[in-house]
């Protein structure tokens, strides 16, 4: 990883991104949702590099209160792009209700995977409203290191149209970031899904630090990392692959 070429990279994914919207959205614009993140942050300043701030569109999304708004705000605001605030707060509240009820008639109670997995596929109902609304094409904003280890909520934030950060490690993301100029708040921010009070880290059991590493060169010092990362690797490679579905022949 010390021989990554931020600068170099980052062009290339612009590039990538102007011929993925010529051959598939000519004259569309990117939509995405702004969490304040490095990796929104970054995927929305390489938007605007590849197709220009006026077709690019935020889209901040809070479920009542979103301690870090001010985060998305200074993003939307350094690079002046468009945006809109969709609160999902009560959509939230209300499915989750109706969903309770139901699972009561079935003598079950919600699952707490229900409850961390809802906010993010209602989110991404509201981007691809918003981007279909608006002539666009919706950004996933995932990274390889989370991809690899399944962090993600399939349907939710690992949906999307193109994903300019999915061959990127965390510390290639963030190299982009700097290169890019954007605020050290904002590309060093500490990951967190939101939901559960920790860090990504936290939750993972192991550092991106090590991740990346492991991912790039196949490295790992601590054998027992080195098997949890395997194993959820291996159990969460289904979020990468099309649905299966039956061939007849």
């Amino acid at each position: 990883m010390n021989t990554f070429n931020a600068k170099e990279v980052k062009d290339q994914v612009v590039q990538w991104i102007r011929d993925w919207f010529e051959e598939n959205g000519p004259g569309c614009n990117a939509v995405l949702g702004v969490s304040g993140g490095k990796d929104s942050s970054v995927v929305a300043a390489l938007c605007v590099e590849a197709l220009g701030k006026d077709r690019v569109i935020g889209v901040t999304m809070p479920n009542g209160v979103q301690p870090d708004i001010d985060d998305s705000m200074r993003l939307i605001n350094h690079l002046g792009i468009r945006y809109c605030c969709v609160n999902i707060g009560e959509t939230y509240n209300a499915l989750m209700t109706a969903v309770e009820e139901q699972l009561a008639t079935l003598g079950k109670e919600v699952s707490r995977q229900t409850v961390i997995n809802m906010p993010p596929r209602l989110r991404m109902t509201a981007v691809y409203a918003v981007s279909q609304s608006m002539n666009g094409r919706v950004a996933n904003t995932c990274n390889l290191s989370e991809d690899w280890v399944g962090y993600s909520t399939r349907y939710g934030d690992a949906a999307g149209d193109f994903a300019p950060l999915g061959g990127l490690t965390v510390a290639e993301v963030v190299a982009i970031g700097k290169e890019m100029g954007l605020p050290v708040c904002l590309v060093e921010k500490t990951p967190s899904d939101g939901l559960t009070g920790k860090s990504d880290e936290d939750n993972l059991g192991f550092t991106y630090a090590v991740l990346d590493r492991y991912i790039r060169t196949g490295e790992c010092d601590d054998p027992q990392v080195k098997a949890l990362i395997d194993d959820k690797h291996r159990k969460n490679l289904f979020k990468l692959k099309p649905i299966p579905h039956f061939e007849y022949r």
